[in-house]
C-alpha cells in the first residue's frame, strides 16, 4: 500500500492527549514520551498501513513502547487515524469508544 498521507481525527488527537496527560501524572518527562513514541508509531503507516489485522472494523496497530492501539483506517493513498486508546481495558469499553467515531 502506497500511503502519503496521514490524518489523525480530532477524537484520536483527544485520546492522545488523554494519555499524555496520564503518564505525566506518573512521573514528569514520560508523558512527552509517550507523545513522541505514538507519534512515531504513527508516521510508521507510511510503510505498514494496512498489513495489521482488523479489530471492530477498523486496522489495530499496537504501540512500540506503550500498552495503546492505534485504530485507523485507508482510503486511497491516506491513513485516517480514528482512535489511540488503551489496550488494558475491557473489551466492551474499546467497543463502544470505537462506536462513537
Amino acid at each position: 500500500m502506497n500511503i502519503k498521507h496521514i490524518q489523525i481525527l480530532s477524537e484520536a488527537e483527544a485520546d492522545l492527549a488523554d494519555g499524555r496527560l496520564f503518564y505525566e501524572s506518573q512521573e514528569q518527562g514520560i508523558g512527552e514520551y509517550f507523545w513522541d513514541s505514538l507519534l512515531s508509531d504513527i508516521e510508521s503507516l507510511t510503510l505498514y498501513a494496512g498489513v495489521h489485522s482488523k479489530m471492530y472494523g477498523y486496522y489495530r496497530m499496537s504501540s512500540k513502547r506503550f500498552p495503546y492501539s492505534i485504530y485507523y483506517n485507508l482510503d486511497g493513498n491516506t491513513a485516517y487515524v480514528l482512535a489511540i486508546l488503551p489496550e488494558r481495558k475491557k473489551p466492551n469499553w474499546i467497543r463502544n469508544k470505537l462506536k462513537g467515531v
